[in-house]
């Protein structure tokens, strides 16, 4: 494992030298490698968007890879239970995180001895172990709705010397009372919700710290405090992308199953807009506001229009899907009859989403084209509010 502990102090290196860990977790991340806790299979996403197999045992170079890189590692697809032949999955249901986004999350926990902690989502176990390794195992009580994924870290954990991790097989939406109050929650899955049991179960003071986002903007890491009444109060402090919590998931569709016959696109009207599809998908400040005036509404890029028999006609396509009502809009930018700045709009089903896209952008832009960092996320028994501040 010579090789293996080289890499391992290298990557340690950089994420110090970038500022993503922190000092006090410099230790724990050279004690504690990823590679103890990952399962002998794991999956890699194909350009089809299938998710296929790599074993440890079949394809040992290839898992070791994967392994060892900067990645993310996918290491349940369908929940447990591929849903194609050959052990082919479509949606991944859990992974092990990129190294970096560990450290990020970390630093930002800011937890420290003393502190108890609970986790929400163990997954592999290794963050659970890299919290025991600082605070103590004893103070470290992790949440995994999976039994298959909990039994597997519990092994990984006793393995790596930390076995007095407590990994409840429960819903972790609902936190865990019996070893509250909490110093600090950390989540390892995002929620379009923060669920009132986390504010509930954390001490006045007391942080919480979970990716968070909605179908249009998958990609913040919210951080909130708990006061004295019953409420917790924060907001974004960077970007995430985090497979979500079950209860809250983010269905995920082909996009010709939603899109329909070739004959019916043929046939619906368009329009013509001069909002570069950049402003409304490729802006980070953007995507929060549009996706918390447009719900249910997510955005999908393709390099080529997939009904169109000519791609090459084709400069790319934003499509805007509701897999819920099966609406869509879709803004492409034909050539060589238009020009640089037109873009062509259809829009199919009982919504018009490109009309509330393009009026939620101009909403942002009317009100300053505000930053992640303006809205203000308080959470309440009652309710979830974010307002711009």
């Amino acid at each position: 494992m010579t090789d293996a502990s080289e890499s391992l102090r290298r990557l340690v290196d950089e994420l110090s030298a970038s500022g993503a860990l922190a000092p006090p977790w410099r230790a724990s991340f050279l004690a504690v490698p990823r590679h103890l806790f990952i399962p002998d299979t794991i999956w890699r996403e194909m350009g089809s968007g299938d998710l296929v197999p790599v074993s440890r045992f079949d394809d040992p170079h290839r898992w070791r890879d994967l392994v060892e890189g900067t990645d993310s590692v996918i290491t349940q697809v369908d929940d447990g239970h591929p849903s194609r032949p050959g052990s082919v999955g479509w949606m991944p249901t859990s992974s092990a995180s990129m190294p970096k986004m560990v450290a990020v999350m970390l630093t930002h926990l800011d937890a420290r001895p003393g502190h108890r902690v609970l986790e929400i989502g163990t997954g592999t176990g290794w963050n659970a172990a890299l919290l025991a390794h600082r605070l103590g195992a004893e103070q470290v009580t992790s949440l995994e709705i999976d039994p298959d994924l909990a039994t597997h870290a519990r092994t990984a954990l006793s393995n790596a010397g930390f076995g007095a991790v407590t990994v409840i097989t429960a819903d972790g939406t609902l936190g865990y009372p019996r070893t509250a109050p909490y110093d600090r929650v950390i989540a390892t899955a995002a929620c379009q919700r923060v669920p009132y049991a986390w504010v509930k179960q954390t001490r006045p003071g007391g942080r919480i710290l979970t990716p968070w986002g909605n179908p249009y903007f998958d990609g913040g890491l919210l951080t909130l405090t708990t006061d004295t009444h019953g409420s917790a109060s924060g907001g974004i402090v960077g970007k995430s992308s985090f497979m979500y919590l079950r209860h809250q998931r983010i269905p995920r569709a082909r996009l010709r199953d939603i899109l329909g016959p070739v004959h019916q696109r043929a046939t619906l009207p368009i329009t013509w807009t001069d909002l570069h599809p950049h402003r409304v998908a490729g802006r980070f400040e953007a995507r929060l506001a549009i996706g918390l005036r447009v719900p249910e509404c997510k955005f999908i890029y393709s390099p080529y229009d997939i009904n169109d028999e000519d791609q090459g006609q084709r400069r790319g396509v934003l499509w805007f899907v509701d897999p819920w009502s099966r609406s869509w809009a879709s803004l492409t930018h034909l050539t060589p009859d238009a020009s640089d700045d037109q873009f062509a709009v259809q829009q199919h089903g009982p919504r018009r989403l490109w009309d509330e896209v393009h009026a939620a952008y101009h909403w942002w832009t009317d009100a300053g084209s505000p930053g992640v960092d303006r809205w203000r996320f308080t959470i309440t028994p009652n309710d979830q509010r974010i307002e711009l501040n």
